[in-house]
């Protein structure tokens, strides 16, 4: 889950995701560029206000604060990138499991030899290993 945070941040990074999620918002709330624009360079510009701060604590708080203001402004519907967790085309491509090329018909596999021989040795070579660690599958009667 990528909201979950699994590290601890620096606070140059903190300031740099800040910003990003800050453009991200401008863009979601302007749909004309040049606006949205406009609105990005005075964005930098109080960024690049407090930049030079050297004492950490007045850089937490500034930080502090604008994260605070940054979730009071955020957009309600924000735009997603289309492969994007919530995107329309997340996950929407399908990949096939593997033993669906069992089932190709040996025409269609005579274009890719050398993967299809590759395959089935690679298919020996698991059965094998299965065999060994885990023994053999007992036989069922009818």
């Amino acid at each position: 889950m990528s909201f979950l945070q699994t590290e601890v941040l620096g606070h140059g990074r903190r300031v740099c995701s800040l910003y990003k999620r800050a453009l991200r918002n401008l863009e979601a709330w302007y749909d004309r560029r040049p606006m949205y624009r406009y609105r990005a360079v005075l964005l930098r510009a109080r960024f690049d206000e407090n930049k030079d701060v050297k004492d950490l604590r007045v850089a937490q708080q500034l930080l502090d604060d604008g994260e605070k203001e940054l979730f009071s402004l955020i957009q309600y519907q924000p735009k997603k990138f289309p492969l994007s967790p919530g995107g329309v085309a997340y996950e929407r491509e399908v990949h096939p499991p593997d033993w669906v090329l069992d089932y190709w018909h040996p025409w269609e596999k005579a274009f890719y030899p050398d993967y299809f021989a590759k395959r089935e040795q690679r298919k020996k070579e698991y059965v094998e290993w299965w065999e060994k660690t885990y023994g053999k599958p007992a036989e069922q009667g009818h």
